[in-house]
């Protein structure tokens, strides 16, 4: 009978699943130090994991693990070579956070244009259109660069487009008349997207070929008083870069959902820039994306010990392939 180890908790419908599955048991783990990691995967066959590090010292004290399913779609924290080394597939929830991380990066450009976070304050303070409001934006008219054109980073474009915004898309992995076809202008080259837009907007995995790419020299490569949008990963931003470019003016504003350490810490620098929004890393969290991901895990599990596990959700793909 597998056993299934939920690491955090999950949405609600995710344990009817998981109990709705004919021979199937699940543990929620919520404290998450080494001993109750340890003590709960002597038995677990399968894991739901969001933010608990996969690493070699974790795989160590799990002996039945067989597969493990991602709550999101980075694997930053997972220890993909050693579990394939190990036999043992790693699935993400590939399409179930799309929606929400995309309206999130709209959101912080909304909040950015408009000046929420200012008009916010002087509506508490009784200050009512005063000198002191913040200038404000319209989108649409504005250019936008979308560094990233997956599932994340297409529906971006489509929602800058619904607002009337000029959409640039930058992605070497994407074919020109893709781009094309779906509406939008295609950036031959990083920096000539960079030197248009007014606003960049980033949808990559972090990974060894772009962790750190936007750097001192990607910022400078932007148009001046362009704003900066990351909800992907903390780890393509060099912040000390960024918070440079904040405090000079020449990025004029940014929206942070990730940071290079989570939780992040005191001594960020972005914590001490002026014009950032910032939130936890929490694009992704709303009511309906908690539910999609946790029954795109269920249904991974489930499959997987069904042997026909849905290979588009499979990231070391070459295990399927060797266990069958």
């Amino acid at each position: 009978m597998p056993h299934i180890v939920l690491l955090r908790s999950v949405h609600p419908d995710t344990i009817a699943a998981i109990e709705a599955a004919p021979g199937f048991t699940h543990e929620l783990v919520e404290d998450t130090s080494r001993d109750n990691l340890a003590r709960a995967m002597e038995k677990g066959e399968a894991i739901i994991v969001r933010g608990t590090p996969i690493d070699a010292d974790f795989l160590s004290f799990s002996p039945k693990l067989q597969i493990v399913a991602r709550h999101g779609v980075g694997y930053d924290a997972v220890n993909v070579p050693e579990l394939t080394r190990r036999g043992i597939p790693l699935t993400v929830t590939a399409d179930a956070n799309a929606l929400s991380v995309a309206e999130h990066a709209l959101m912080l450009m909304l909040n950015i244009a408009r000046g929420t976070k200012a008009y916010d304050a002087n509506t508490r303070a009784l200050k009512w259109s005063t000198t002191e409001a913040p200038v404000t934006w319209d989108l649409s008219g504005m250019t936008v660069l979308v560094v990233g054109f997956g599932r994340i980073g297409g529906r971006v474009a489509r929602l800058c487009d619904a607002f009337g915004m000029d959409v640039l898309v930058c992605d070497p992995n994407v074919p020109m008349n893709t781009v094309k076809g779906a509406g939008f202008r295609y950036a031959k080259t990083l920096q000539e997207g960079l030197a248009q837009a007014d606003w960049v907007t980033v949808h990559c995995p972090s990974n060894a070929e772009n962790r750190g790419m936007v750097n001192a020299e990607f910022l400078a490569a932007m148009k001046p008083g362009a704003r900066f949008i990351n909800t992907a990963r903390g780890t393509l931003v060099q912040e000390e870069a960024l918070a440079g470019a904040l405090k000079s003016g020449h990025v004029a504003a940014a929206g942070v959902d990730v940071f290079w350490d989570e939780p992040t810490r005191q001594d960020n620098p972005l914590l001490s820039a002026p014009n950032v929004i910032m939130t936890p890393h929490s694009a992704a969290a709303t009511e309906q994306s908690m539910r999609r991901m946790g029954l795109s895990c269920v249904d991974s599990i489930v499959r997987h010990f069904r042997g026909d596990i849905d290979m588009d959700m499979v990231i070391n793909k070459e295990v399927i392939r060797s266990n069958r």
